[in-house]
């Protein structure tokens, strides 16, 4: 099978050159110039890598990097002028899986592109997910270790939290009030004060969200209980 890179940067002699050292390995290259064409690709082409810059016009490639982590698991280069460490540990931290400094040696840049392909092939990346694993946006849970992982990361939640956040997983979109939550989780028909099943959600949140002030996972239904929306 021909693998798919693609190269996403707003200066198209990096995107031309670069693109002549990977086809010379075989590679099949696609090229974008700014991180809204890069999604807009994304969603219609099989691709294997992206080497994505970071100063980009419309949408920058921290940006880009985010939105694609919502939808794919692979590979990712994020080039850049900045060496900074600070901004490596940004991209690394968003989600990248390597940080190349502008000028770069094309020969060293493909050799990265070769060790996270091989990575990505050999290591069963590619393969469909276990169906122990359910996935929201970036958020797992794995049922049968009973772990929980956002980007990768591992969060570590009570037994408790863990079988909320479990159920809410496995019934994306659907409502539970406070009394559903209890007697599903505690296995008790006994009532229980809404404002227990409050906190345990705000302990979930602090733990899963980026900013819990503003969660994407566990959602409010003002007056009826909590879902997680897909």
């Amino acid at each position: 099978m021909q693998l798919t890179v693609l190269i996403v940067d707003d200066d198209e002699e990096i995107t031309r050159s670069t693109g002549i050292f990977l086809k010379a390995e075989g590679y099949r290259v696609l090229e974008a110039h700014d991180g809204l064409e890069a999604l807009d690709m994304l969603m219609s082409e099989e691709i294997h890598l992206v080497l994505l810059d970071i100063m980009m016009p419309r949408l920058d490639g921290i940006s880009t990097l985010m939105k694609l982590r919502e939808k794919k698991n692979i590979p990712v280069i994020l080039i850049s002028a900045k060496s900074e460490d600070a901004d490596k540990i940004l991209g690394l931290t968003a989600g990248a899986d390597d940080y190349v400094t502008k000028p770069f040696n094309p020969s060293e840049l493909v050799a990265r592109v070769r060790s996270q392909l091989r990575r990505y092939t050999t290591l069963g990346a590619m393969e469909k997910p276990s169906e122990s694993v359910i996935t929201i946006n970036g958020l797992s849970v794995d049922t049968e270790s009973k772990t929980v992982t956002r980007d990768g990361i591992d969060i570590h939640l009570t037994p408790i939290e863990y079988k909320i956040l479990e159920l809410l997983m496995r019934n994306p979109n659907r409502v539970f009030s406070a009394d559903d939550i209890y007697r599903r989780v505690w296995n008790e028909d006994a009532a229980v004060n809404d404002n227990t099943i409050a906190v345990h959600i705000r302990h979930i949140r602090e733990k899963t969200e980026i900013n819990p002030k503003q969660p994407q996972y566990i959602k409010v239904i003002w007056g009826i209980g909590y879902c997680i929306k897909k």
